[in-house]
């Protein structure tokens, strides 16, 4: 969040960024970057911005009716009130015209996660003679960073999660081999009450995918059309929790029940290798001390899913953004297959490592883990990620 405190670390990234000021604006939640940054507390239904200059003091443009939310806006900055939209044009055009602004705005939607300000915005900025430029490396530094107490957040929840993944496959097993017909709605509820025992949040339930199932990256079971499990399929479990206000860990775990087919295991492999391939270029390079950007990863992941001849299965980026707010954040993707993730890689992002092959009918697998960049070091979530299906 914007305070006194952070104020003077933002401003430098403002002058290395070589604009004069970082203009923030929301509207019922349409950008999550302001809305972070700002942490207003209450009802906001009108239009707000708020600029954040090089040198001086921000100023906040407020509804007359809406100032109730602002009441941590520090009383030596500014605050300009409008009620009508000829004054709030007045009040942005006094702010803006002749610099050079960063805002969420990503040309040509190449990174949408931090294309957030509506077009028309963007039009009236520039209409009073503001310069708009991107803002996706202030998000970086001063939006999708975690701190010390957010990592050991993230680890005590990654090993939790961890043990709830690996426990689901044993408990499909069991059943399994029980003779008692498990279906995969019937696990996640399982996963849902394990994580409800260990006082863990979640905004969605597991995916969990037996068979062909899996083949679908987003797929949803359901007590409508239930899904027991067979023996000789692979299961796959993607779960995801965090501790109450903290940063979430978000796992893929893949189990056989039975013994896999050859097929099973090749494409395992593939995608474990993939992974790992992608983890060594994270450490190699980060630690190394030469820039890395999403991209990079996602091509390093990519490449040794496309080497093996499944290139085509593998349809969408190898990782997301994990930030301090959002599961999906607004910090740098692993990707360079669906967006045109430039932005850069560096100490305090985190982010999903996630290749996956999809044939649709037959198959699914995919091999999730967490990274963070630290200073001295990669930290990889959870501590004892798979190396091979668990068969149960």
């Amino acid at each position: 969040m914007l305070t006194k405190e952070t104020l003077p670390n933002v401003q430098r990234a403002l002058t290395d960024a070589g604009v004069d000021g970082w203009l923030l604006f929301d509207f019922q939640g349409t950008n999550p970057v302001a809305s972070g940054v700002l942490g207003l507390k209450g009802l906001v239904t009108r239009r707000v911005f708020a600029y954040i200059p090089r040198e001086g003091k921000p100023v906040a443009i407020t509804h007359a009716i809406e100032q109730g939310p602002w009441r941590d806006w520090p009383a030596d900055w500014g605050r300009e009130r409008y009620s009508t939209w000829r004054s709030l044009e007045d009040a942005v055009a006094a702010l803006v015209r002749g610099k050079r602004i960063a805002m969420e705005y990503s040309p040509g939607d190449a990174v949408p996660y931090v294309d957030r300000v509506p077009a028309g915005v963007i039009d009236l900025v520039r209409a009073a003679g503001g310069d708009v430029v991107p803002s996706a490396e202030l998000v970086t530094r001063f939006y999708a960073l975690w701190t010390a107490d957010q990592l050991a957040s993230h680890v005590r929840a990654s090993e939790i999660v961890a043990t709830v993944g690996r426990d689901a496959i044993a408990e499909a097993g069991r059943r399994t081999a029980a003779g008692e017909q498990m279906a995969e709605h019937e696990l996640q509820r399982w996963i849902i009450e394990r994580f409800q025992r260990a006082n863990l949040e979640f905004d969605h339930p597991a995916i969990v995918a037996a068979g062909p199932n899996a083949a679908d990256p987003h797929y949803a079971p359901s007590a409508s059309r239930p899904r027991t499990f067979q023996r000789g399929e692979l299961l796959l479990i993607d779960l995801w929790a965090r501790e109450r206000g903290g940063i979430f860990a978000d796992q893929t775990w893949m189990g056989a029940i039975g013994a896999p087919g050859a097929r099973a295991v090749t494409i395992w492999e593939t995608v474990r290798d993939a992974r790992d391939a992608a983890i060594a270029v994270v450490r190699e390079r980060a630690l190394g001390g030469t820039p890395i950007r999403g991209a990079d990863v996602d091509d390093a992941a990519r490449g040794v899913i496309t080497s093996r001849g499944f290139g085509q299965y593998f349809t969408h980026r190898t990782g997301h953004s994990i930030d301090s707010i959002q599961l999906h954040g607004a910090g740098p993707h692993i990707d360079n297959f669906e967006t045109r993730e430039e932005r850069r890689l560096i100490p305090g992002v985190a982010f999903s490592i996630e290749p996956g092959i999809y044939i649709a009918g037959e198959i699914g697998v995919r091999s999730e883990v967490n990274a963070h960049i630290g200073e001295t070091a990669v930290t990889i979530t959870p501590r004892e990620y798979q190396r091979d299906l668990i068969v149960v």
